[in-house]
């Protein structure tokens, strides 16, 4: 993730390189030991797997905004991540009756979009001039920075917001699509059997 995040996100000449990289380490930290926590006072025992996917919801969510956010920011987006996406993989599972053993579609979807609006809360203005078409060409040639709603921009969280609309109303129907294919050319077994899955 250090790399799909810092190296092939931005050149390693622009110093944000380091910040991206700090962010990614300190969310996954965070979002690992509040997954742990939260399932230890959730269920009552700590889940090695809630805390490999709160390790990946943080590591998902700290994606977008991992360059335009400060280190304290990351910690707290890892932490938000760890706690929605548990309680997602849950809800998928139990109440939507979903068969998802790893917790993919919490971790990747849920996680992913969460980190989508992180860049419209926490983005606190120290980079990504001219990034989102924002400042009079003349006056400020590459434009202003990012900043979040924290920060006075409400604009820049309603650009997050129309994006992940955007993401789900096309992805949605092609992942649906796509599985439901899939299920009839498997004749609606999709899934190993049992006795693969115990062996």
């Amino acid at each position: 993730w250090f790399g799909f995040n810092a190296a092939s996100t931005f050149a390693a000449t622009d110093a944000r390189f380091v910040v991206a990289a700090v962010n990614t380490g300190i969310a996954a930290a965070f979002g690992a030991t509040a997954a742990l926590l939260y399932a230890y006072f959730r269920v009552g025992k700590p889940d090695p797997g809630i805390c490999i996917n709160g390790m990946l919801a943080a590591l998902v969510a700290i994606t977008a905004p991992c360059a335009f956010v400060a280190p304290w920011a990351a910690a707290v987006i890892g932490i938000l991540a760890a706690v929605i996406v548990t309680e997602a993989v849950w809800i998928i599972e139990r109440k939507l009756k979903i068969d998802d053993p790893v917790g993919a579609i919490a971790v990747h979807g849920v996680g992913g979009i969460f980190g989508v609006l992180c860049v419209g809360i926490f983005a606190d203005g120290t980079y990504g001039a001219g990034w989102n078409g924002t400042g009079n060409a003349l006056a400020e040639p590459l434009g202003k920075n990012i900043t979040g709603i924290l920060y006075g921009n409400a604009g820049q969280l309603g650009a997050q917001v129309i994006g992940a609309l955007v993401i789900v109303g096309v992805m949605l129907p092609i992942a649906y699509a796509f599985f439901k294919i899939q299920d009839k050319l498997t004749k609606g077994d999709i899934r190993s059997s049992e006795a693969d899955e115990i062996n």
